[in-house]
């Protein structure tokens, strides 16, 4: 009978500390993860989210944990102990809280400056972020060494510790981009990574002379009474949803009389709409589709016509639509259902006889009862369109939707006066259509235009198309000037799926003057 000598304490001992250093890996690293999806969340009301926005946001997260794999390694073979990775944790802990008493004030700091997106977007990271990965990046290497003393299978050990910082990384994305952020609200998850980052650490530092524990406790009560002092936890979003920060803001002064209110998600002002005149068509933007829309139909516009929105938004136009033309068959097409709820909630939206769907717009826009009288754009992420809804196969996809004579309507943010993107979206549309226009509502106020581009095979409208009522706006059309000045279009691309570089062509909107 063979007899099995159960474990020495000493082996017990072990394995349990090396369990313990996987765990501290593991978590640490999900931390970090969770720290890089919420840096684009926290920044979105003050700069948005672009391309741009999340280079920033993964190559500073990516500098400071090289930075701290460095500092870690050179740690461990100078000293570094368990007691090196309690003060690191610690320290990380704490940099997260402060971070929120920091936000609000820096991104006050960053709009008053008037730095380009760019810049603030990479500052911002820098000063939240740059810091707690750097501290997160010791923990790995320094815990991996700490375990090559105890275990001298040295594959074995590194191969496990580095599987389990990537399996962290993996679960903190997950647990941050499908539930966390969603469920408690970024400011809140911030708070939560810092409180576990403490208690992650607080092991480490067992028998720590009483001075240091109590100067420990003290930065931690300081730490805390900062944030709250600041209103560190006082979310500027009145409601978070998978994809945007979303406010309803007072714009009553913008309208001639009574009480208005504007959508804005993340940063950027999608929609005004006036509480008791639906068909005030405040952002001239707006304005304009329906009066271009009214000048290409005429009297079919009073009968009634098909409509799909790709954006809800405020739902501006539709409510509108609602009043100026009854008998028209709306369709919107909306990604995100916390925007529609707000629009009802909030922003007198009655989607009575609408059809809304909460999908990308595009694969709406395939998968809808075609066809339709009018089809028209109005989705933006940041400043930039989606690329895939500017593309070749997108426009032959709209015109694959229309009725003979329909109309293609967008809006489009460019730099004036020589908008890049619009040229390159011209070009796309001019491969599909036969009459593709720009349009502007007198001469731009700043370097940054919304332009409204049309699209159709019926016929080209007018030079000029004024409004029928609620302000005394017209709208010119600017398609040969805009085309003959500055770069040529011949040497802008043709926008396809495969090739759509739309944050290169508005480039200057994000890291030129344009603003």
């Amino acid at each position: 009978m063979t007899v099995i000598e159960p474990p020495s304490v000493s082996e017990t001992a072990v394995k349990r500390t090396l369990n313990g250093y996987a765990l501290t890996v593991f978590l640490s690293s999900a931390l970090l993860l969770v720290l890089e999806i919420v840096a684009g969340r926290l920044v979105a009301p003050y700069v948005g989210v672009s391309l741009y926005t999340w280079t920033s946001i993964i190559g500073v997260i990516l500098a400071g944990l090289s930075l701290g794999n460095w500092i870690g390694g050179v740690w461990a073979d100078r000293g570094g102990s368990g007691r090196s990775v309690g003060m690191v944790l610690v320290a990380g802990g704490l940099y997260c809280i402060l971070s929120l008493a920091m936000l609000d004030a820096l991104g006050a700091a960053l709009q008053a400056s008037g730095a380009t997106l760019l810049t603030a977007s990479f500052v911002f990271a820098s000063v939240l972020f740059f810091v707690p990965a750097a501290l997160i990046g010791v923990v790995t290497p320094l815990l991996t060494t700490l375990s090559l003393r105890l275990d001298d299978r040295a594959g074995h050990v590194i191969g496990r510790m580095h599987a389990l910082a990537a399996v962290g990384s993996i679960s903190g994305t997950f647990a941050a981009g499908y539930w966390l952020v969603q469920a408690l609200g970024t400011r809140t998850v911030v708070l939560t990574t810092g409180l576990l980052l403490l208690a992650l650490g607080a092991p480490f530092l067992r028998g720590i002379h009483r001075a240091a524990q109590v100067l420990l406790v003290v930065a931690v009560l300081a730490t805390g009474l900062l944030v709250g002092l600041r209103q560190g936890l006082a979310s500027s979003c009145d409601r978070e949803s998978s994809y945007f920060c979303i406010r309803v803001v007072d714009q009553s002064a913008d309208a001639p009389f009574g009480e208005a209110r504007g959508l804005v998600l993340d940063h950027l002002l999608h929609g005004i709409n006036h509480r008791d005149q639906p068909a005030m068509l405040i952002a001239p933007y707006v304005h304009g589709i329906d009066e271009l829309a009214y000048a290409h139909f005429g009297e079919r516009y009073d009968a009634g016509l098909r409509w799909f929105f790709a954006g809800g938004g405020a739902y501006t136009q539709p409510r509108a639509l609602q009043v100026l033309s009854p008998d028209s068959q709306i369709t919107v097409a909306e990604l995100d259902p916390a925007v529609t709820r707000t629009a009802v909630e909030r922003l007198y939206l009655n989607p009575d006889g609408m059809q809304i769907v909460h999908r990308d717009a595009r694969l709406a826009l395939l998968d809808a009862e075609a066809p339709f009288d009018v089809v028209v754009g109005d989705v933006f992420h940041d400043v930039a369109i989606p690329y895939h809804l500017v593309t070749k196969e997108f426009a032959a996809l709209v015109k694959a939707r229309l009725r003979p004579g329909g109309l293609y309507a967008m809006n489009v943010v460019d730099a004036f006066p020589d908008p890049l993107l619009i040229k390159a979206i011209v070009k796309t549309l001019a491969s599909e259509f036969s009459y593709v226009d720009l349009w502007m509502e007198g001469p731009p106020e700043a370097a940054r235009v919304t332009f409204i581009v049309t699209a159709s095979d019926a016929r080209q409208l007018p030079k000029t198309v004024a409004a029928r009522g609620s302000f005394p706006r017209s709208w010119t059309r600017m398609t040969e000037d805009l085309m003959a000045f500055g770069r040529s279009p011949r040497t802008l691309p043709l926008l396809t799926d495969n090739y759509a570089p739309v944050e290169r062509l508005i480039s200057d909107l994000l890291i030129g003057d344009a603003r």
